[in-house]
């Protein structure tokens, strides 16, 4: 059941064919062994890297691929169909990205985003510590000014590729002010003091290494700074909105996945001599799934569309985080429902896909945050926007 996209160009349409393309030959053969192993896929983020995959949302000039948002995410979803813990991945390193492409200098730029965006590179994301997730202005990791360099110390927790991946982008606390007293940093994986603990033990998304990165004395060059001192707290918030585009997009990927193994399932399997498909309570039930993954589709895509068209997205960005990751939880848990007692083992992938979309409702802000934010965005009030789209779409 191939999803009907509208897309802005025909390039935007060779990409989601190059995409699903991929993700048919190099990521299914993969994820079944790799996910049951907990074994993380480093060389098929190589793979996506060279076919121009990881960065898109970036410039041309750094080897991104200068793509829309609404392109990006629909790449991300169709990689997430068949493998969710990819789909985070590729949306975790796009992150680790976003503080150098938007704060970096020149020389930073072109020093390290052409290998960053082209795969060599893996990144990760430090953010949440221990007792600070859902609130980053919390946290105590430090980084102290020493002549050229600075030192950082502290713990990170929840590292989505902690002890895989190349680079880290750091938040570190450079003075006491809560808010302003923030800076963000590119810390080389290879950095002595630098330690990762063993992964965490996960329901699911075991293909995704998750650890706790420990900063004992981490001496980092300043010129590794992004931004100023006291601008990582801003940073951070704005790479989040994106951020939370992403895992959106994971959820939506997630959710069709679930969908099309649930109907294949339905219109083989038979009871009562017809196919289960054509009793009305189960029909009405994947018509239910289909249904949600749309909407969840359409208000991912209406957030990135503003954020293309520079309008605010913040909200928007929340209520698709929301809407998408919410829906992947009921269609995923109906999946199972769908395959009675086989969805059930581990024979089909559709428990899994029900224990990856938890998790979604957790990182890159859980639910209750994202109401929190929606609802303040309604008290302050503002006005409804009207953008002008592009004249020319495609299918795809």
């Amino acid at each position: 059941m191939p999803v009907q996209r509208l897309v802005p160009t025909q390039e935007a349409a060779d990409l989601l064919d190059l995409t699903r393309q991929i993700a048919r030959d190099e990521l299914a053969p993969k994820v079944v062994a790799a996910e049951a192993d907990e074994q993380f896929p480093r060389e098929v983020f190589r793979t996506l890297g060279r076919a121009g995959l990881l960065g898109l949302p970036y410039g041309e000039e750094f080897g991104g691929g200068g793509q829309p948002y609404e392109v990006y995410l629909q790449v991300l979803e169709e990689i997430a169909a068949v493998w969710a813990s990819v789909g985070v991945g590729v949306s975790v390193h796009g992150l680790s990205c976003f503080g150098l492409a938007t704060k970096g200098t020149d020389e930073q730029k072109q020093r390290l985003l052409p290998d960053m965006l082209g795969g060599e590179l893996l990144g990760a994301y430090c953010l949440s510590e221990p007792h600070a997730g859902s609130d980053p202005a919390a946290m105590r990791t430090t980084a102290v000014r020493d002549g050229d360099s600075y030192v950082l110390t502290g713990e990170k927790a929840w590292t989505t590729h902690g002890g895989q991946a190349d680079f880290y982008k750091v938040m570190a606390r450079t003075s006491d002010h809560r808010s302003r007293g923030i800076s963000c940093f590119l810390v080389p994986a290879d950095a002595p003091g630098l330690v990762a603990d063993p992964p965490e033990r996960k329901m699911g998304l075991t293909g995704s290494t998750t650890a706790l990165m420990r900063f004992e004395g981490v001496r980092v060059d300043a010129d590794r700074r992004l931004g100023e001192e006291g601008e990582g707290l801003p940073i951070a918030l704005a790479g989040l909105d994106a951020g939370r585009l992403g895992i959106a997009a994971v959820a939506v990927g997630l959710a069709q996945g679930a969908l099309e193994d649930a109907l294949a399932y339905a219109k083989e399997r038979e009871t009562f001599g017809v196919p289960i498909v054509e009793h009305q309570g189960l029909a009405f039930l994947l018509a239910d799934m289909a249904a949600g993954t749309e909407t969840a589709r359409a208000m991912t895509l209406h957030a990135a569309r503003l954020k293309d068209a520079g309008l605010p997205y913040s909200q928007q960005a929340s209520i698709a985080k929301l809407v998408a990751t919410d829906n992947a939880m009921k269609v995923t848990t109906d999946a199972v429902q769908v395959l009675g007692g086989y969805g059930y083992t581990r024979d089909f992938p559709v428990e899994r896909y029900m224990r990856e979309a938890k998790v979604m409702q957790i990182f890159e802000g859980t639910n209750q945050i994202q109401r929190l934010v929606i609802s303040r965005a309604l008290a302050k009030g503002g006005a409804v926007t009207t953008a002008v789209a592009p004249a020319e779409f495609a299918l795809a």
